[in-house]
């Protein structure tokens, strides 16, 4: 296994772990679910992470994602 490979499976596995504490691990017990916008720009990052091969489609990918995370809590913001 090369050192990319085993930086790309450590940070899956570091985000499965957030993802776990995030969703069943909560000090309020309101349930609060996951926008679709938020859903889409999550798998647009783990895209970036999974096709870290090629820079370019890496980081367009991450980028992507991060853009439709921004938006969605400026969408947020704006709601209250």
């Amino acid at each position: 296994m090369e050192a990319s490979q085993f930086y790309i499976l450590l940070s899956i596995i570091i985000l499965l772990i957030i993802a776990i504490f995030a969703f069943f691990i909560r000090k309020d017990k309101k349930e609060k679910k996951l926008t679709p916008l938020a859903g889409v720009a999550f798998a647009f990052v783990l895209a970036g992470i999974i096709f870290g091969d090629s820079r370019l489609v890496s980081y367009s990918l991450m980028g992507i994602g991060v853009l439709l995370a921004i938006i969605d809590m400026i969408r947020k913001l704006k709601k209250r």
